[in-house]
């Protein structure tokens, strides 16, 4: 049973090694403190893993991940554009934004949530199911989600030593981005999965670039606006007195 669980370990963590789920990890971890991610990752990982050896290729047949993904790239890019959108309220470039909202409603659930849906029917799912096929199941079981933790928790950390350096307007715009990169690159590979990785990375990050610079853009115009209205008002007051 121990070398099954070190087999397990040993194929999750090198599969997950940049994967985007360690990504994902890294983004949350920009946004969350480092226990959420880890829990919430941790909880995902045990519940999906534990179908996988449960049911094997049989439920690997039957899952609709096609849909999954799909679900799963569409909330990636929401919550990329609601991020980035909490930044474009902000009138100043000094001033610190105020706390999005989907970064201070239930992060656990929401890292939770993400992880299930960018999981199911990953390719870690599939190798967990083959090797319980041949091996001890709760072996299998313990073995891949100490392995997809592991990996996942040096994410983590890069994430945490990252947002030391950073300002929170910073962190925010990039995470908001990541999230864009992550659901534009989970779209891609569902539409097109004979595409090699580099190829659908590449056409990924098309939308960051793009949304950069309108974002950027927004805010240019939004303080321009906030500027005219202040220089209003006060020549309003100015007359008013005079």
């Amino acid at each position: 049973m121990i070398a099954t669980v070190g087999l397990a370990i040993g194929i999750v963590f090198l599969a997950e090694l940049g994967d985007k789920s360690q990504l994902m990890a890294l983004t949350f971890a920009l946004r969350y403190r480092w226990w959420v991610v880890l829990g919430g990752i941790a909880t995902a990982t045990a519940a999906v893993h534990v179908i996988s050896v449960a049911i094997g290729h049989f439920l690997g047949a039957a899952l609709p991940t096609t849909a999954i993904a799909a679900v799963a790239s569409i909330t990636f890019l929401a919550v990329g554009l609601w991020t980035l959108r909490e930044l474009i309220s902000g009138a100043d470039d000094d001033e610190e934004p105020a706390p999005s909202r989907f970064a201070t409603t239930a992060p656990f659930l929401v890292v939770l949530s993400a992880f299930l849906l960018a999981e199911l029917g990953d390719r870690t799912m599939f190798a967990t199911a083959a090797l319980a096929t041949d091996n001890n199941w709760a072996a299998v079981w313990l073995g891949s989600t100490i392995g997809m933790v592991a990996a996942d928790a040096l994410a983590i950390a890069a994430g945490i030593l990252v947002g030391k350096h950073l300002p929170e307007r910073a962190i925010g715009f990039g995470s908001g981005l990541l999230f864009l990169f992550i659901g534009a690159l989970t779209g891609i590979n569902t539409t097109f999965p004979d595409l090699a990785l580099v190829g659908a990375a590449g056409i990924a990050l098309l939308v960051p670039a793009v949304a950069a610079p309108a974002l950027w853009l927004l805010r240019a115009r939004r303080a321009a606006a906030d500027r005219l209205a202040t220089e209003a008002a006060t020549t309003e007051i100015s007359q008013r007195r005079a």
